[in-house]
C-alpha cells in the first residue's frame, strides 16, 4: 500500500499528542460539582493501573498523579492516540473545605474525590442575647 507523507499533518498530530486539543486535553479531564455538604470531583483516567495512582494533599492543594505505561516496542501499532507516561493535576481548594476528610475511589477508569464542607463553613444559627430581661432566642 502506497501512502503519502505530509510533514505538516504529522507535525500537527504530534503537537496535538503533546499539548492536547480543546476537545481532547492531555491533562486529566474532570467534572466538579456540589451536592449538599460535599463537593465531588471526577477525573477520567481510563487504562490507568490503580497502583500507579497517587493522591497528595498539602494545605489546600490536592495533587493527583497517574501513569499509563509506554507501548510495547514489539508491537506494530496502527494507531497510538492515547497519551502515555506520567500525568499530574493540581486542584486548589477553598479554605471552606475539610481536606482532612477527603475520600477517594477509583472505579471503571474514573477517580472520584468526595470533599466535605468544613464545619466552620456550614450555615449555623447565632444566639442573640437581649438586655431587656426577656428570654434570649436560641437555636
Amino acid at each position: 500500500m502506497l501512502m503519502r507523507t505530509d510533514p505538516f499533518r504529522d507535525l500537527d498530530r504530534l503537537t496535538q499528542q503533546v499539548f492536547g486539543t480543546p476537545a481532547r486535553p492531555v491533562a486529566m479531564p474532570m467534572d466538579a460539582w456540589r451536592e449538599g455538604d460535599n463537593f465531588f470531583v471526577e477525573l477520567d483516567l481510563p487504562g490507568i493501573d490503580p497502583e500507579s495512582l497517587d493522591l497528595d494533599i498539602e494545605r489546600n492543594v490536592v495533587t493527583v498523579r497517574a501513569a499509563r505505561p509506554k507501548l510495547d516496542s514489539e508491537r506494530t501499532m496502527i494507531a497510538a492516540e492515547r497519551p502515555r507516561g506520567v500525568f499530574s493535576r493540581q486542584l486548589f481548594l477553598g479554605e471552606n473545605l475539610d481536606t482532612d476528610a477527603i475520600r477517594a475511589d477509583y472505579r471503571d477508569g474514573v477517580l472520584r474525590l468526595v470533599i466535605p464542607v468544613a464545619e466552620k463553613a456550614k450555615p449555623r444559627k447565632i444566639e442573640i442575647s437581649r438586655h431587656d430581661n426577656q428570654h434570649a432566642i436560641s437555636a
